[in-house]
């Protein structure tokens, strides 16, 4: 009797050194990147250009990523790291409400959700960095000013002239890595980049501190807390017709406080962004079907579009295109 061979299993994939990624479509934000979730809206028609570059350097990553237009991205990181995020030259945006921009560090714990809502020219360098590795090297070097470790979402400040060499070196890496991918996929190349980001974050962080509160970031918190429920609510209500009244009191505010929070934080009204919120959610579900599989009709519908003529141009206006053709494609 013949014995039947053992199953074949096929060995992991492993991500690339090296990844770079060229995004024009606003849901393809969170595709091509394994070490943290992203889910972005842009928050104008106009057509996207954004970019993001990976280096993976042993067990630090180091991120690059850049927009024209103005978005909101929510990421949560995953476990085993924590991010130390710098910002360009040009950089405006919040984060959770707190104002973020150059000569600042964003510190960020595994799993906590970060809501980014930037402009337009934002660019950022995201250093990522496993905890118990800062830890073993301030102990090896029996250092007593103990580095941040973040424990939730929480803005640093330092020496803003240390601070900017920071990003220019993270950068310039990202710059040299997507130019030449193949130079990092030499062993001695990765070590001696992780190593020397290591070391510039340690100077860094060595002397920051906690950015003292002001009111004016509590109202911008409050203000991203409205918005954070508001939110959530209609994405735990799909496909029902969503009402101001429905917001204003999941969130416990008035309509006056609700339409002057979406407006600092997202720069339109409720109806606008929900609006844009669920269109991207159709198009998200389109170009994960097949014309066999979905129907436009069908998603449209599964996220509260009920006049299909205003749901095809609001669609086309946002996406340059129209949503049969997202299905075909």
């Amino acid at each position: 009797m013949k014995v039947a061979p053992p199953p074949r299993t096929l060995a992991p994939k492993t991500a690339p050194t090296v990844s770079v990624i060229e995004i024009r479509d606003p849901t393809a934000v969170g595709e091509g990147i394994e070490v943290i979730r992203q889910d972005a809206i842009q928050l104008t028609s106009k057509p996207l250009r954004a970019r993001r570059v990976a280096v993976r350097l042993g067990s630090c990553v180091l991120v690059f990523q850049s927009t024209n237009r103005p978005m909101r991205t929510r990421s949560v990181l995953r476990d085993g790291l924590a991010a130390f995020v710098t910002f360009g030259p040009r950089a405006a945006a919040t984060v959770n409400g707190m104002p973020v921009g150059p000569g600042r560090i964003l510190a960020g714990a595994a799993g906590i959700d970060a809501e980014f809502v930037v402009a337009a020219g934002y660019e950022s360098v995201s250093f990522l960095v496993p905890p118990d590795e800062i830890r073993a090297h301030l102990a090896g070097r029996r250092r007593d000013d103990p580095c941040f470790i973040p424990q939730g979402v929480e803005l640093l400040q330092a020496g803003p002239a240390a601070v900017s060499r920071l990003h220019q070196w993270g950068r310039r890496l990202a710059d040299t890595a997507a130019r030449r991918p193949e130079v990092f996929e030499v062993p001695q190349t990765k070590s001696a980049a992780q190593a020397e980001l290591l070391e510039m974050l340690l100077e860094v962080l060595g002397p920051a501190a906690a950015v003292p509160f002001k009111s004016s970031h509590l109202t911008r918190r409050a203000h991203h807390r409205v918005v954070r429920i508001a939110e959530d609510y209609a994405l735990a209500h799909i496909g029902e017709r969503l009402h101001v009244t429905g917001l204003c009191e999941a969130a416990a505010v008035s309509e006056r406080t609700l339409q002057y929070a979406f407006k600092e934080v997202m720069g339109m009204t409720p109806v606008a962004f929900l609006t844009r919120l669920r269109l991207h959610r159709v198009r998200q579900a389109l170009r994960a079907a097949t014309p066999r599989s979905a129907t436009v009709t069908a998603q449209a519908m599964r996220w509260g579009f009920w006049h299909f003529g205003d749901f095809s141009r609001a669609y086309k206006r946002c996406f340059g295109e129209l949503p049969s053709v997202t299905l075909r494609r």
